[in-house]
């Protein structure tokens, strides 16, 4: 694992609350799905998951396939797998097929269906519970599994506000719960993970580290997108140097024709929460997984 730490202490009453309603309502539940952006497989899930759901069966439903890079989050999926878990990767934003998560869902319930079934009693409504952390894309998946409207979209952190029973169909009823993070941020790329794709909020991060985070991490994995984007063929070593070609190539001009760094790092950032910026997986596994 990365031995830099870092100490920031992010955790709102609000998910400590959904850890306690979780707690009184996890003996009700059949299947968890957790919820886990496929740009950072590792850094956005939870990490005391199976202390919150215990023993329940779970399914890793990976969300942004459309903005992932595919072949490094296909790793991470291996990987998953190679260790017990069931993994299905979801594009929620143009493709609605969840025809994969009902199946994996089926899978985990078969042994109990058939106990039903031995015992003369019919198929009971599956109780799922739908965990993550922040802006990962539960309430997208909810909305799609309903096929309509039924919970808050946003793409910052804190859009779900409390736990929430939805009626799926007659198979499937939902909990909806906040995004969970875990009390201290202590691996510093995982901080700064989460940071650049709005899974914590902007305040508990300096803007200009992590909008220099993102160029960097684009430098050395994404040179493509850096250039595109936003017209550098390479990072140079006064980073504020970078920041002048993203100016002027983006209209961040105060007056006089100087730059506006403020308007600078905001964009990389909203570049990253919009999904302008693609095929990115800033999760390496050959960095976690030794």
């Amino acid at each position: 694992m990365n031995e830099n730490t870092t100490n920031i202490n992010w955790y709102p009453g609000h998910m400590a609350k959904t850890k306690r309603l979780i707690a009184e309502n996890i003996n009700l539940i059949d299947v968890v799905y957790e919820v886990v952006d496929a740009r950072i497989p590792y850094s956005s899930r939870v990490r005391d998951i199976e202390h919150i759901i215990k023993n329940k069966p779970r399914v890793i439903v990976m969300t942004k396939m459309d903005l992932c890079d595919i072949k490094e989050t296909n790793k991470w999926i291996k990987y998953y797998e190679s260790n017990g878990c069931k993994v299905v990767l979801l594009d929620l934003n143009k493709n609605t097929n969840l025809k994969p998560l009902f199946k994996a869902t089926d899978e985990l319930m078969e042994s109990v269906d058939k106990k039903r079934l031995e015992k003369g009693l019919q198929k009971r409504k599956y109780k799922v519970l739908v965990i993550g952390i922040p802006n990962v894309g539960k309430s997208t998946l909810i909305n799609r599994l309903a096929n309509k409207k039924v919970v808050g979209v946003g793409n910052m952190p804190g859009v779900t506000k409390q736990n929430s029973w939805i009626r799926i169909n007659e198979k499937l009823e939902l909990l909806d719960t906040p995004g969970i993070l875990w009390p201290k941020l202590d691996e510093e790329k995982v901080a700064f993970n989460l940071a650049s794709l709005t899974a914590i909020r902007e305040e508990v991060l300096p803007i200009y580290e992590v909008a220099n985070y993102i160029l960097k991490t684009l430098g050395c994995y994404y040179p493509e997108q850096l250039s595109s984007r936003y017209g550098l063929s390479e990072l140079s070593e006064d980073i504020y140097e970078d920041y002048e070609i993203i100016g002027k190539k983006r209209g961040c001009l105060i007056k006089g024709g100087e730059v506006d760094y403020d308007k600078v790092a905001t964009i990389i950032l909203n570049d990253m929460k919009l999904g302008a910026v693609k095929n990115i997986t800033f999760d390496k596994i050959d960095e976690y997984v030794k």
